[in-house]
């Protein structure tokens, strides 16, 4: 049994954590919170990227790409880390690629998925998100406390803490801002620290604006979005945080990009990222990227298909025949086994119950007869893709509470299996200016999944 096997204890659970738990899980997305309640398996990632977390906090950088399959709890596993690296003293922020956001990008994608990774900053105290008014907030106040301690001006000790982002690209500006966001505070000037936080997210579409609110003659566009992350990175630390942990999920819209030449363009960018985090340049600065086989191995669209990233990011040969090794860029999540699902059904049926064991809609003997039904419908499937079977483990529990009557060993023999495609394998749109990829191709095979109905 796994080491950091967390969930069906003692523990009871308040109705809005059940709730939201509950609600998310049903849904197919995954909680904001709660996670030790539900977390099974996968000891070995999660101890890998603990030891990244630590790295980051000492000052160091750290990147990895976590590749599973459609379904098999990419996102649960990176929001659980950032939940660790919250529990560390670091700064979270996580967001999903998508058409409208992009790593690069000349038309204000990646500006706007700058904003969304802003929107979505998270400490310990926030773990929510809308956190970064707080961490400029908590730098401007250490520095006015350090300035009535030694008893000097306390723009002075702004400039000296902020004198080592001046010598980064962009980093003379970003002191200014943080600056003014001082003096609006100092002053009172609730439009002046507004403003300041509004270019801190990457809000200002002009320069114009940006100069007459705030005097300054850059803003966050498309082309300094990694800039002003490892900006970030860094004055999150001046501020008492132990640093910046970045998660970019869904990253097979970049593989579905048919247009080469903005594909490339993105995957250069990933290309100086994974440089940045192995040469150790990017200070206090953890990346995450989630996304399937296909985006990372396929040759003709995947990271594989830009050899620079192909030689970073090929496997170890000599890790084979169940070989594991997790000190490279590349995690791949391994699938449950049937101790892990288990378990994993135990903790679900645990906070389904509130906590309370009294309370319980299913004996041990149902779970056992559940992942039964589950293989020979199914096959390994189910534990390659553990949403599915969360989904309709949960949706039996919700027929059996409401219908308390109802035999569960009756209710069991009716489920009925459908088809569900994975949409990540589904035809890709040809986009204008695609050199080398025929409009409406294929993104690749691939077994369907499946998911229950009752």
């Amino acid at each position: 049994m796994s080491e950091i096997t967390v969930g069906a204890g003692a523990q009871k659970l308040r109705a809005r954590e059940r709730d939201a738990i509950v609600q998310s899980l049903r849904a197919g997305v995954v909680p904001r919170r709660g996670h030790q309640h539900i977390q099974v398996g996968r000891a070995a990632e999660v101890g890998a990227l603990i030891q990244d977390l630590d790295r980051v906090a000492d000052g160091g950088s750290a990147l990895r790409f976590v590749i599973g399959d459609f379904g098999s709890g990419k996102t649960f596993f990176l929001h659980l880390v950032c939940s660790i690296g919250l529990e560390k003293g670091l700064v979270a922020a996580q967001t999903d690629l998508s058409p409208s956001r992009r790593l690069h990008s000349t038309g204000g994608e990646a500006r706007t998925l700058y904003a969304d990774l802003m929107a979505h900053l998270s400490t310990r105290t926030r773990p929510e998100g809308g956190a970064l008014p707080s961490v400029v907030e908590r730098f401007a106040t250490s520095a006015l406390q350090e300035a009535r301690e030694r008893g000097v001006p306390t723009r002075a000790v702004l400039d000296e803490r902020l004198a080592a982002l001046t010598e980064m690209p962009g980093g003379y500006d970003f002191a200014e801002v943080v600056a003014a966001y001082w003096q609006g505070h100092d002053e009172g000037a609730d439009r002046l620290k507004s403003d300041a936080v509004r270019w801190l997210r990457g809000e200002f579409a002009t320069r114009t604006d940006a100069r007459n609110a705030l005097g300054v003659r850059t803003i966050i566009d498309d082309a300094s979005v990694y800039d002003h992350l490892k900006l970030f990175a860094r004055f999150v630390r001046l501020a008492g945080y132990a640093g910046l942990i970045v998660c970019f999920d869904e990253m097979v819209n970049l593989y579905k990009l048919a247009n080469t030449r903005a594909r490339n363009s993105n995957y250069e960018l990933i290309l100086r990222i994974v440089n940045d985090s192995l040469q150790g340049t990017a200070v206090g600065l953890g990346v995450l990227f989630g996304g399937t086989p296909e985006f990372l191995m396929d040759p003709r669209r995947g990271l594989y298909s830009y050899e620079a990233l192909h030689s970073r990011l090929a496997q170890n040969r000599f890790a084979a025949d169940g070989l594991k090794d997790l000190s490279g860029p590349v995690v791949p999540l391994a699938a449950l086994t049937p101790e892990e699902l288990f378990i994993l059904l135990r903790n679900l049926r645990h906070v389904y119950a509130s906590g309370d064991s009294a309370s319980y809609l299913l004996p041990d003997e149902a779970l056992v007869a559940f992942m039964e039904h589950c293989s020979q419908r199914v096959g390994d499937a189910y534990f390659r893709t553990p949403r599915s079977t969360i989904r309709a483990f949960l949706e039996l529990l919700a027929v059996l509470e409401q219908n308390p009557q109802v035999d569960w060993h009756k209710l069991l023999r009716g489920v009925e299996l459908v088809a569900e495609s994975n949409p990540d394998l589904a035809p890709l749109e040809s986009e204008p200016g695609a050199s080398d990829d025929t409009p409406g191709a294929t993104a690749g095979g691939g077994d369907d999944l499946a998911s229950f109905r009752l």
